[in-house]
Formats: structure tokens, C-alpha cells, sequence
């Protein structure tokens, strides 16, 4: 169960987690909104992170309903976090753990997943959930296969909500004397949010809840207009948040309004949180502090925002506290030219692509007209793979039927996604013999564009 302030000696670390402190925010703040803006540390709990609440939560109510039996194996899909905590509960209530995680999530989480004895099954990102690739597939394919099993289904499993509903939401308006009047928080698994802006709206109906999705999510777009869009869904680097499908947990009818945030700001502003306010603060967390203030025109003298800082900035030490790491993705501020710049010269065209079931002459066609050396391959509008025409003319050449077959039966490699402020220079070293072309992304405009070789030589002549 959760910590019971006051209690001088803890039985267990299980006993530690929760009642975590509320923060004032200065630096970030100052000049920006007249609101309170508090941060909920979640750092400070035994494995680091919110996680750490509804990991215990999943595994006392399985162990209630006799779902996961004495001696059982753990099985959950997770980014890091979650995982940390169902080891924690594991190590100390005699459980055994597999987790499988994604190739995006940083190797200090996988790291530290092993370090409590974990076995972890890194599985690739760019998949649909439903693939048998998926992290998603492979932890339910464990759960079958595996004696004893029982699969946390942090997504669905009600007990993480709840979690938050007993826990997280009465701490904050315990803290603020009842005088909180947002709740704004990064939304993955959907269940802080949920169980928290439950508690809080059944409180005070008028607190307002605010998620924060990034691009390449499916959070916003659903909530605005209810269509499940997958054109929406591309690979982001922001660890935490966003998903490509809707987690039972995420109750849309809680959460009064999404703000998407850009991997780059988020990065910026997880590095931020730690320099300017002394908080250890992680990937989510910058999210969460980037889309605060974005939505900071909405706040009012008076207000009290309270903004959950999910997890701790040490498992990020190899990206975005890594000058290397933010310096080869764009994300530190340099001088020159930007892809930016050459969208805005016409000198890079907005993506045109082909589905890859449709025949390779479509292909042939498409490039054909627009003068094309390369293109796009997508799958239910998601970009999945890329064709240039040296390899499509190798292909002819060795069967020149191959112009018959769908062009996923031939294509490449898709290619790397960067942001729009992304420099030139390092652009220039991204475009090999391998890799042709650069898809840049305008975040705000929702807008692809690709930039070749050719492109990058026109303007640095």
C-alpha cells in the first residue's frame, strides 16, 4: 500500500510511495503566466517515477482476485517506467518479471529493468500494434505461453486509474487546500490523467484537465473529432506519451483539451525544468512544462496549475542530457540555414507518396511526372518504406514483371524523419549513397516535405 505520512520506519520500499511534494515553479514561469504553476515530483518515489503507484496498485488487486498466484511471473509491455515498478513489487512480494519494451526507449531504463532482475525483450517502434512484432503482441504472447502468467495491461487494466484516483488526485487537493484549478499532464497509458482529473473534477466540476500528446499520436485528433486517424501516427522521439491506438485508461470525457508538443521543444524543456529550477526532471516532464506554457494565455492571476512531473531525469542521460544527442537531431539552437529555409525557398517539395499495395507502375508514374529520383511508400497513409530509382531500374532490369507486383514487394528502408528547424549542415550528413533523402515534418502545419541531395547542393553552392 501506499506511504502513510508520518510513519517514522517503512516495512518495505513498497511503503515509500506516494505522498510526493509539490513544487512551486519560478524561472520557467516568471513573466509568462500570473498563475501558481506547482510541480507534482513524482521523482522521489522508490523507483523514480508516478509508475511506481498503480504498479503496486495492478499487483495487490491481481493478488485480491487471485489472478497472479504466488510465485507467478510478471508479463507487461512498458517504456520503462511501469516496469520499474512491477520489479520493485516483484522483487519484495517473491515475483519473477519479463518485460518487453521498445528499440526508442533509453538504454538507462532497460538498464535499470535488469538491475532488479528483470529479463527484457527490446522489440521495434515502427510497428502497428496488432504486428506479432509489436511490444504490445510479444507481451501477450508471453502471458499465453509462459506458466503462471499474469500481464499487468497497464493500457487497460482499471487498477492504474484507480491508483491515481485514490492516491494522486486527494494528495494534490490536500496540497493546494482544495485551490487547484488545472490539471495539466503528459498522456500515454492514460491512467495519471484520468484517476487524478476524476478525483479533482468530482472535487471542484470546474478544474480543468488538460493532456498533454505529441505529434505523431492520435491522442488530439481523436479527442477533436472523434476519427481514430492513422495517417496521424508516425515514429517521435518524446519518451512517455502518446500512443498509436486508445488505451482503455484514457478517459476522453475527463480530459477537457489536448496540447501536441514537438519532440524538440519537449527536449529543450526537459533540459530546462533541471538548469533553471533544480528539478531532475524527465522526458514527460519537459513535455508537460512546454505544453503549460504554450497553454499559458489561458491561465489567469489566481489560478493554481498543478503539472505532474512523471519521472526522473537520470534515465535520460545518453539523449536529451547529451549535447551529442541533442546536437545530431537538430535540437540544440545553432546558426544558418534550416530545412525551414528551404521549404520556405521552394527549393525542398511537399511529400508525395504510394501506398504499398499498389503496383509498382503507380510508382514508376508518380516519379515519373514530378521528375522524382525517389519517393515515399506508405501503409494506411503511414509512412513505412521508400524507392529510388537506381534500385527500381536494378529491379526491372533482373525481372521485368516486377512493374506487375505491389511496391512494398520492392521498396527500401523508409526515410528518416527530422523537424522542420533542423540545420542544413547536419541534414547534409544525414543524405548518404544508403540513405537518399530527408523527411522533414512542419509540426504546426502538419505538413511533410522531402529534401534530396540534389536540394542541399542547390543552396550550398
Amino acid at each position: 500500500m501506499a506511504n502513510a505520512p508520518g510513519k517514522k520506519i517503512a516495512d518495505t520500499i513498497l511503503d515509500t510511495i506516494g505522498h510526493t511534494p509539490l513544487v512551486r515553479i519560478n524561472a520557467l514561469t516568471r513573466g509568462i503566466t500570473a498563475a501558481t504553476v506547482l510541480a507534482k515530483v513524482e521523482t522521489v518515489n522508490p523507483g523514480n517515477s508516478i509508475k511506481d503507484r498503480m504498479a503496486l496498485k495492478m499487483i495487490e488487486d491481481a493478488e485480491k482476485s487471485g489472478a497472479l498466484k504466488p510465485g507467478g511471473t510478471i508479463i507487461e509491455g512498458t517504456s520503462g517506467n511501469t516496469g520499474m515498478g512491477l520489479a520493485i513489487a516483484a522483487v519484495v512480494k517473491g515475483y519473477k518479471c519479463i518485460f518487453t519494451t521498445t528499440d526508442k526507449q533509453s538504454k538507462e531504463k532497460v538498464d535499470a529493468l535488469k538491475a532488479f532482475g528483470a529479463d527484457v525483450i527490446v522489440c521495434p517502434t515502427d510497428v502497428d500494434p496488432e504486428d506479432p512484432r509489436s511490444y504490445y503482441s510479444v507481451s501477450s504472447r508471453l502471458e499465453r505461453e509462459v506458466p503462471n502468467a499474469w500481464k499487468a495491461n497497464q493500457y487497460d487494466n482499471p487498477s492504474n486509474a484507480l491508483a491515481h484516483y485514490e492516491q494522486t488526485g486527494p494528495e494534490i487537493w490536500d496540497q493546494t487546500d482544495g485551490t487547484v484549478t488545472h490539471l495539466v499532464s503528459g498522456v500515454g497509458t492514460g491512467g495519471t490523467i484520468t484517476g487524478t482529473g476524476r478525483y479533482l473534477k468530482e472535487r471542484n466540476p470546474a478544474v480543468k484537465v488538460w493532456g498533454i500528446d505529441t505529434y505523431g499520436s492520435v491522442f488530439k485528433k481523436y479527442k477533436e473529432t472523434g476519427v481514430f486517424d492513422k495517417n496521424e501516427i508516425y515514429p517521435y522521439i518524446t519518451e512517455g506519451i502518446g500512443e498509436d491506438f486508445l488505451p482503455q485508461n484514457v478517459d476522453f470525457g475527463i480530459i477537457d483539451h489536448f496540447e501536441k508538443v514537438t519532440d524538440k521543444d519537449a527536449a529543450i524543456m526537459t533540459r530546462r525544468i533541471t538548469r533553471e529550477e533544480g528539478i531532475f526532471a524527465g522526458n514527460s516532464a519537459g513535455a508537460a512544462m512546454a505544453g503549460l506554457i504554450q497553454l499559458a494565455p489561458q491561465f489567469h492571476a489566481g489560478d493554481v496549475v498543478v503539472v505532474i512531473f512523471h519521472d526522473h531525469g537520470s534515465r535520460y542521460l545518453a539523449k536529451m542530457y547529451n549535447d551529442e544527442w541533442m546536437a545530431a537531431r537538430g535540437f540544440l539552437e545553432v546558426s544558418g540555414m534550416t530545412a525551414r529555409d528551404l521549404v520556405a525557398m521552394r527549393v525542398s517539395g511537399e511529400l508525395f507518396a504510394v501506398e504499398a499495395a499498389r503496383p509498382v507502375t503507380e510508382a514508376i508514374r508518380v516519379m515519373s511526372d514530378h521528375d522524382f529520383s525517389q519517393i515515399s511508400i506508405t501503409r494506411n497513409g503511414r509512412v513505412c518504406g521508400s524507392l529510388n530509382e537506381s534500385h527500381l531500374y536494378t529491379e526491372f532490369l533482373r525481372n521485368p514483371d516486377v512493374k506487375r507486383q505491389p511496391v512494398e514487394s520492392i521498396m527500401q528502408p523508409a526515410f528518416p524523419f527530422v523537424d522542420i528547424s533542423t540545420p542544413v549542415e547536419l541534414l547534409s550528413t544525414m543524405i548518404t549513397p544508403e540513405n537518399p533523402a530527408v523527411l522533414v515534418r512542419d509540426f504546426k502545419t502538419e505538413k511533410n516535405f522531402i529534401i534530396t541531395r540534389s536540394d542541399i547542393i542547390r543552396v550550398l553552392m
